[in-house]
């Protein structure tokens, strides 16, 4: 199966809520034969995602507006617009949203796949998370919460 060319306008592609992190999946493994896929995140400052590893896949993170702090292994370092970060797979990392503005990023993840945790993770009730159960699902795609 070959992928088709794609346009996306603004109001296009699937909007989730993964424990706050606020994402458009832009491009999901169903339009790039599994490739990769596209993500934007659109976050408030203070909005993070803890320290994990992923077993299966690469990512880079773009920031494209706002101020972003990120920690790769034992290095923090603070992206602004137009700066951006490679984690590949292994490598323990989190972010968190800094400053006063919300703060937008492309994130690519190679290969594709790991939207369906994001969506599986979206489905979760409202309210304070079950982390158990979040880390469960995270162990199911090869992802690992850190302490």
């Amino acid at each position: 199966m070959s992928a088709e060319a794609k346009i996306l306008k603004q109001e296009d592609g699937t909007r989730l809520n993964v424990l706050g992190d606020h994402q458009r999946i832009m491009l999901s493994g169903k339009d790039t034969n599994n490739q990769f896929t596209l993500i934007e995140q659109w976050n408030d400052p203070g909005v993070g995602v803890p320290k994990h590893v992923h077993a299966n896949e690469d990512e880079v993170f773009h920031v494209l507006e706002g101020t972003v702090e990120f920690q790769v292994e034992d290095t923090v370092q603070t992206l602004k617009a137009g700066e951006l970060t490679y984690v590949p797979r292994g490598v323990a990392h989190r972010f968190t949203v800094v400053g006063d503005t919300k703060a937008k990023v492309h994130l690519s993840i190679f290969p594709a796949g790991i939207e369906r945790m994001f969506e599986e993770i979206n489905q979760l009730p409202p309210g304070p998370p079950d982390f158990a159960g979040v880390t469960q699902i995270c162990a199911k795609y090869g992802v690992t919460i850190l302490p």
